[in-house]
């Protein structure tokens, strides 16, 4: 064993798990990777919650009594997804006093079958926002076209945000306005600024991914050389255009007012395709004041045999920059991507949340207590 996570926080990235179950919270798992592990938040999306309570472990008793009480398939999913959350708040409570509100956070999705819908979403987040009732949470919000403007208002409410499925960096300069722009309606209602936070959740191994198979499709020699490049080169291009906002005077006078900074948060981070090191997106993107958030796999790699070299984003803007403009010269339409895997992203969670509400339709029934 390294001590690659040990050096990975002291760089400035805080080590966040993108996964929640409620065997990990109650067979102690959850804890142990806090404490051993140097995990200091969990990243949860309807995916995860589906294959967590699909597989059925420790979900039993509360299914029955829901079923018991005839709820809704809709209110028996939130009941079951946001005591999971508050359970693992819970745990991290001590990680979220120790770091001032920065980390030991926990974050869980609006219904993504609102992810098109402005006002359904504040209302969505507001409402989880109340059931979850822990300081520690962030209420995942898509950054779709609609998204942004639900962002702004739910962070003009006082609470903290992760704002989810960013792929371009065209739209993450818009989820950093929207994020400030909450932060101008907060302060004019009089709201702490100090207890808002918030991470812009920007996904990197699907970028690869989807370049990837357009570059083998060429298959000429300058298309091959550049197949593992662009995920990488996006992201460092959005730490670039995280530097810019969070050094303007708009945020200046946010942060005179007590503001926090939002910090990236590197999403999807688990390597798809088996020719590149596991660590990958681990090991090349390291910079302080980041978030990465893993999957089981990559952070148990990453503590075996990742290589933390210190900071692996500065001094490489030119050459990400002159890497994407090379996949782009192709032919290879960097907007087309973005967009592509925008709403592959949201479908994907949505068709993950209504195999959750089917599965979790059938133990209902299953589980009814019979008449009589």
């Amino acid at each position: 064993m390294t001590d690659a996570l040990k050096r990975l926080s002291e760089e400035g990235v805080a080590i966040w798990l993108d996964d929640l179950s409620r065997k990990r919270i109650t067979s102690g798992n959850l804890a142990e990777l806090i404490d051993q592990q140097h995990v200091v938040g969990v990243t949860t999306n309807p995916s995860i919650f589906q294959k967590a309570i699909s597989s059925g472990d420790g979900y039993e008793q509360q299914v029955t009594d829901l079923a018991a009480r005839k709820v809704t398939v809709d209110e028996a999913i939130r009941m079951i997804t946001t005591a999971d959350v508050r359970d693992a708040a819970d745990i991290l409570r001590p990680v979220f006093d120790a770091s001032g509100g920065q980390d030991g956070r926990v974050s869980i999705e609006v219904d993504p079958r609102l992810a098109h819908e402005t006002t359904a979403t504040v209302a969505e987040a507001k409402q989880l926002a109340w059931l979850v009732d822990r300081p520690n949470t962030l209420i995942k919000i898509p950054a779709t076209k609609a998204g942004l403007p639900a962002i702004t208002e739910v962070i003009g409410h006082g609470i903290s945000v992760n704002v989810t499925l960013i792929f371009s960096l065209e739209r993450y300069r818009e989820v950093m306005d929207a994020y400030l722009a909450g932060l101008e309606k907060a302060k004019a209602k009089g709201i702490d600024l100090a207890g808002i936070h918030s991470v812009a959740s920007f996904f990197v191994s699907r970028v690869d991914t989807e370049i990837d198979k357009r570059l083998t499709a060429l298959g000429t020699d300058e298309a091959l050389a550049l197949k593992g490049k662009a995920a990488l080169a996006n992201a460092r291009l959005a730490y670039q255009a995280y530097e810019e906002v969070f050094s303007s005077d708009r945020w200046a006078a946010l942060e005179k007012a007590g503001a926090n900074k939002q910090r990236p948060l590197w999403a999807s981070t688990g390597v798809k395709d088996p020719a590149y090191k596991d660590t990958l997106y681990v090991d090349d993107l390291v910079a302080p004041n980041t978030v990465n958030t893993m999957p089981e796999a990559t952070l148990l790699a990453t503590e075996d045999h990742g290589q933390i070299t210190g900071n692996t984003i500065a001094g490489t803007y030119e050459q990400a920059r002159a890497e994407l403009d090379a996949v782009e010269k192709l032919g290879i339409s960097y907007d087309d991507v973005v967009q592509l895997l925008e709403d592959e992203g949201v479908q994907k969670f949505e068709e993950s949340w209504i195999d959750l509400l089917k599965s979790t339709e059938a133990e209902l029934q299953r589980l009814a207590p019979s008449e009589g």
